[in-house]
């Protein structure tokens, strides 16, 4: 391991890159280097705020403000892929951000090569990580129900305009969702793995965290369809507002006809579940 230190911030890497790249964007003031994805994420601001007023509006776009900077090809920590496989997987999360274009998810502004990787940049959210990894995690669960329900409102909308896109999501999980504590904003941050329809389970154990997972994600050969995120969904609700894994009513939060409605997304067998997550969100926005 080695230790790096850009702008007074220190993170830790396997063996050492070049981040010269950085200097383009400004001063970096957060890193998260935690990510198994083998991603390395930064977030920078602009350190002179009056400067090149003269540039284009695209080349301003980035100027002047925070920005997102997540780039793949160093050799992280806590990486369960290669260098190589991190940037070919990056690269391909391009389209899908384009196609996803959605108020809910963070907007992605610029994308290229970088010496040895390959680097997108995002507008910056001013918001916390919900997943279990981060500090910002038991925030998540401490909000009053009437937050958690405005966030989870927000989820499934975005999941609905994933599903007219014809995608499926595919690792959401916690570590997806960002949230503005002050403005009372969610975010959608990490859709890497979203992919079109159809989509087949050709691994046996799919990307992803098994606390969100559907059964047909851990059986090779199933199909993933829109039944599976309903499931998701379902899961994502007792996540936030039950007791994770434990999907008894002692530990639900909401009324009774929403946990009805969330055992049901959860169901085993898909044809038990609701066929659409637009479905669901009808029958959970009239519980």
């Amino acid at each position: 391991m080695i230790t790096r230190t850009i702008d007074g911030v220190s993170f830790g890497l396997k063996e050492d890159f070049d981040f010269d790249f950085l200097c383009e964007y400004g001063k970096v003031f957060a890193v998260f280097d935690k990510q198994d994805s083998g991603y390395l994420c930064f977030g920078v601001q602009s350190e002179n705020e009056n400067e090149n007023k003269s540039k284009s509006e695209n080349e301003s776009k980035s100027e002047n403000r925070k920005l997102f900077l997540k780039m793949a090809g160093a050799a992280t920590l806590e990486s369960n892929v290669s260098p190589e496989a991190a940037i070919a997987r990056l690269r391909s999360t391009i389209v899908v951000y384009e196609d996803l274009r959605h108020p809910v998810l963070i907007d992605m502004i610029a994308h290229k090569e970088i010496p040895g990787g390959y680097l997108t940049v995002y507008e910056w959210f001013e918001g916390e990580c919900m997943g279990r990894q981060y500090q910002s995690h038991d925030k998540f669960l401490a909000l009053p129900i009437e937050e958690k329900l405005a966030i989870y409102r927000d989820l499934l909308l975005f999941h609905i305009h994933t599903n007219n896109c014809g995608y499926i999501a595919l690792d959401f999980y916690d570590g997806s969702i960002m949230y503005d504590f002050r403005t009372q904003r969610t975010m959608v941050c990490d859709i890497e793995v979203y992919s079109k329809r159809p989509v087949v389970n050709t691994m046996g154990r799919m990307w992803g965290s098994s606390r969100y997972m559907s059964p047909e994600e851990f059986q090779l050969g199933a199909e993933i369809d829109e039944r599976s995120n309903v499931f998701v969904m379902g899961a994502t609700a007792f996540q936030l507002m039950g007791g994770g894994m434990d999907r008894s009513i002692a530990k639900w939060q909401a009324s009774e006809k929403q946990y009805l409605a969330a055992l049901r997304a959860v169901s085993a067998e898909k044809d038990d579940r609701y066929p659409t997550i637009a479905d669901y969100y009808e029958v959970w926005t009239n519980a």
